[in-house]
């Protein structure tokens, strides 16, 4: 995680020793407003910078969409636009006042009446200095599917635990190539395992848990599966995977393994009930799009 501040540890110059020689100014070449902003030019720099400082506080935030990969993925050389990048937290419901009077004091704008109408789930916040959106999911993910993650936010810091990363991308009914590369980057870097390995692995318990009881859960995540290898055997260009040196593990494999244990876990009596309506009846949500006003 990238330091907040540099501190100056050295003590009054001795008997002999010159002054130091003043500081430069930070400048917008740095990252840092010449205006004085104490955002960073940088979205993945400032999310972490806010994740430091929530966690100094006893604040659950947690880093999700796709930053997170870049962030879980560090030697992952794929180029993405930095300049107007949205950022996206996570937090429990506990902390979401807490989480609310960070983002203000550290000059983020709030839109009243959107976090008045949903901010029990959703928060939504801008930085003006870089025109930067931040939006707060608190305790699950509503989309194509329902993710609940606000029981997991103290597994892996500063993101949300691999598993949860990787369902966010394969719960998108309509998953596009950015998605689709996201995901891939993390099955090339993170083992799957039994469970989530302090943070360090993609729990299969908390993959299969899900699908295993949920017919739409399971059908959209083993639909992606398909695309995902089908991208890999016909759609790969030879940067979209580059860590600078060969991945820690076969992409392909993974999602091999990934579907095999979907497929043998049991499936609950819900799930074995609404398999047999099949695709008669949609299996999932269309996302809502919600305007901001400020």
């Amino acid at each position: 995680m990238d330091s907040l501040a540099s501190e100056d540890t050295a003590g009054s110059p001795g008997p002999g020793v010159s002054d130091p020689l003043p500081r430069r100014p930070a400048t917008e070449s740095d990252g840092v407003s010449a205006r004085g902003s104490r955002t960073l030019r940088d979205p993945l720099g400032e999310a972490l910078r806010l994740i430091e400082l929530g966690d100094r506080l006893g604040i659950e935030l947690r880093l999700m969409g796709g930053l997170a990969f870049h962030a879980v993925c560090p030697s992952w050389t794929a180029r993405i636009d930095r300049d107007g990048r949205d950022i996206d937290l996570a937090t429990r419901s506990h902390d979401r006042k807490a989480v609310q009077t960070l983002l203000e004091e550290e000059g983020y704008v709030p839109d009243r009446q959107y976090n008045a109408l949903y901010g029990h789930k959703q928060l939504y916040f801008v930085d003006p200095e870089w025109n930067r959106p931040v939006d707060v999911l608190v305790d699950r993910l509503d989309m194509c599917h329902t993710l609940d993650f606000g029981d997991r936010l103290s597994i892996s810091d500063p993101t949300l635990p691999p598993a949860e990363l990787l369902l966010s991308k394969l719960q998108v009914v309509k998953i596009n190539r950015k998605d689709v590369v996201d995901s891939l980057a993390l099955l090339s870097e993170y083992p799957l395992a039994g469970d989530d390995g302090g943070g360090e692995a993609i729990s299969l318990a908390r993959i299969t848990r899900l699908t295993s009881s949920d017919w739409g859960w399971w059908r959209t995540v083993t639909g992606n599966l398909d695309k995902l290898d089908g991208f890999i055997t016909s759609e790969l260009a030879p940067g979209d995977l580059d860590f600078g040196r060969e991945s820690r593990l076969d992409p392909s494999a993974q999602l091999s393994d990934l579907r095999a244990a979907i497929e043998e876990a049991p499936k609950s009596a819900r799930w074995k009930i609404r398999a047999r309506i099949g695709e008669r009846v949609p299996w999932y949500q269309e996302p809502e799009e919600v305007g901001h006003g400020r």
